[in-house]
C-alpha cells in the first residue's frame, strides 16, 4: 500500500513518463512534417546533393531508428491505457462520460488532420482504440498481458508475411502493379518527388487538398493502427494495475526492467539496422512493419525508457527536468496539436514552405527548439492554470460544464 508521500512521486511519474513519451515523438514525427512523405520509412530520401549529406542522413535515421521508432509511441499507448483505468475508477456516470470523452478525442483528431494538415495523426486512432478498452477495463494484469502479447505476436505475423509477399511479387514480376505502385509511393521518381513538394509549399489550399487525399489513404490503415495501439494500451492497463506505471515498484525492480528491455530492445534494432545495411537500403529491409521482429525491439526499447524513468523519478534526481517534463505531460493534447500547428506553420504553404528544404539530419536542431519551448511554456503555463489550453477545452466538451 502506498503512503500520502509515495502517491504524490506516482502522480508525478506518470505526468513525467507521458512528457518525455510526448517529446521523444517529435523526433519521428518531424520527418513526415519537413520531408516528402516517403521520408519516414526512406531513410535515401531526401535526395541529397552531395555524398556526405547522404551518409549523414543515414547515420541519423539509423541511430534514431535504432534509439526511438515505435518506443515512442509504445510509451504513449501504454499511457493512454492506464488512464482509461483512472478516469473509469470509481466514477459516476463513467460508460457516458468515457465514450462522450473519447468521441471528442475523435474530433479533436479529424481537425488536427484535416485542418492543421498533420497525416500522421494518432488521436483517432486512440478514440477508436480507447472506446474499445472501455469493456476490458476491469480484466486482471493476466488477462491482459496475454492478450496484449497475442495481438503483437498476431501483428507480427501478418504483417511479416506482407513484406514477404512484396517481395515475392517482385521477385516473380518487378512490373506487377500491387509491387510498383507500393514502391512509387515510398521511392518516388524526382518528377513525383518535386509534384508532392510543391503541392505542400504552394498555398494552404494546395496542402489541403494533398493532405486529404493523402489521410484517405492513411486511414485505411487504421486496420492495422488501432490493433498496434490497442496491445501497447492493453499493456499499459496491466502495468498500471501491477504498480509499474506509478513508481510504487522498487528501484531493483524498475532496474531489472531497464536491463532487460534495453538488452532486448537494442539487440533486435541493431539487428534490424544491419539487415538494412546489408541490403543497400532497400526499402523492404527499412519498412519497419514488415519486419516480424519490429514489436519486440520497439517494446524492449520503451519498457527499458519506463525502468529509467521511474528510477529517476524515485530518486528524486534531476528536480527542474521532472517538473518540466511533468508540465509537458499533463498539457500533452496542447502540446501534440502545438506540433502539428509549428509543422503547419514552418513547412507547408500557409506559412514559410519549407517542407523537403531541409536534410533529415538538419530537422533536429527544430526538434531541439520545440523541446526547450515546451518544456519552458509548459510550467509557467500550469502555475497560472489549472489546465492546458486544448485539456480544458477536452473536459469541458466532456462533462458539458466548464471546469
Amino acid at each position: 500500500m502506498a503512503t500520502p508521500v509515495e502517491e504524490h512521486v506516482r502522480i508525478e511519474s506518470i505526468d513525467v513518463l507521458r512528457g518525455f513519451a510526448l517529446l521523444g515523438i517529435l523526433l519521428l514525427n518531424i520527418t513526415l512534417f519537413g520531408l516528402h512523405s516517403a521520408g519516414y520509412f526512406n531513410p535515401l530520401v531526401p535526395f541529397s546533393e552531395t555524398a556526405a549529406h547522404q551518409e549523414l542522413n543515414v547515420r541519423v535515421w539509423g541511430a534514431v531508428s535504432v534509439l526511438f521508432e515505435g518506443a515512442m509511441r509504445a510509451l504513449f499507448s501504454m499511457l493512454f491505457g492506464a488512464g482509461v483505468v483512472l478516469f473509469t475508477a470509481g466514477r459516476a456516470n463513467v460508460r457516458s462520460l468515457h465514450f462522450r470523452r473519447n468521441l471528442w478525442l475523435l474530433a479533436f483528431g479529424l481537425v488536427d488532420a484535416f485542418l492543421l494538415l498533420w497525416t500522421g495523426d494518432i488521436l483517432m486512432v486512440y478514440a477508436l482504440a480507447g472506446m474499445i478498452l472501455y469493456g476490458l477495463r476491469d480484466w486482471s494484469p493476466r488477462r491482459l498481458f496475454i492478450t496484449s502479447a497475442v495481438l503483437m505476436v498476431v501483428m507480427g505475423v501478418v504483417l511479416g508475411a506482407g513484406g514477404g509477399y512484396f517481395e515475392q511479387v517482385r521477385t516473380a514480376d518487378p512490373s506487377n502493379p500491387i509491387y510498383t505502385e507500393f514502391a512509387a509511393q515510398n521511392n518516388p521518381s524526382v518528377e513525383a518527388y518535386e509534384e508532392e513538394l510543391g503541392e505542400r509549399r504552394s498555398s494552404y489550399l494546395s496542402a489541403f487538398a494533398w493532405s486529404a487525399v493523402h489521410m484517405v489513404g492513411v486511414m485505411f490503415g487504421f486496420v492495422f493502427l488501432v490493433p498496434d495501439a490497442l496491445a501497447m494500451m492493453l499493456l499499459g492497463m496491466a502495468l498500471f494495475k501491477l504498480g509499474g506505471l506509478d513508481a510504487s515498484r522498487s528501484v531493483g525492480w524498475y532496474a531489472g526492467l531497464a536491463v532487460v528491455g534495453f538488452g532486448v530492445g537494442l539487440v533486435t534494432n541493431l539487428w534490424e539496422l544491419r539487415q538494412a545495411l546489408v541490403a543497400d537500403l532497400d526499402l523492404l529491409a527499412t519498412y519497419p512493419i514488415f519486419i516480424p521482429t519490429y514489436h519486440l525491439g520497439r517494446l524492449g526499447m520503451a519498457l527499458g525508457y519506463l525502468g529509467l524513468v521511474m528510477i529517476i523519478c524515485k530518486s528524486g534526481a534531476l528536480p527542474w527536468l521532472r517538473g518540466a517534463l511533468g508540465a509537458v505531460g499533463r498539457m500533452a493534447l496542447t502540446n501534440y496539436l502545438m506540433h502539428s500547428l509549428i509543422g503547419l506553420v514552418l513547412f507547408t504553404g500557409l506559412g514559410f514552405s519549407l517542407v523537403g528544404v531541409f536534410e533529415r539530419w538538419q530537422l533536429y536542431p527544430i526538434v531541439f527548439a520545440i523541446w526547450a519551448f515546451q518544456l519552458w511554456v509548459s510550467p509557467r503555463w500550469l502555475n497560472r492554470h489549472r489546465f492546458g489550453p486544448a485539456e480544458w477545452l477536452w473536459r469541458t466538451l466532456t462533462y458539458g460544464s466548464r471546469p
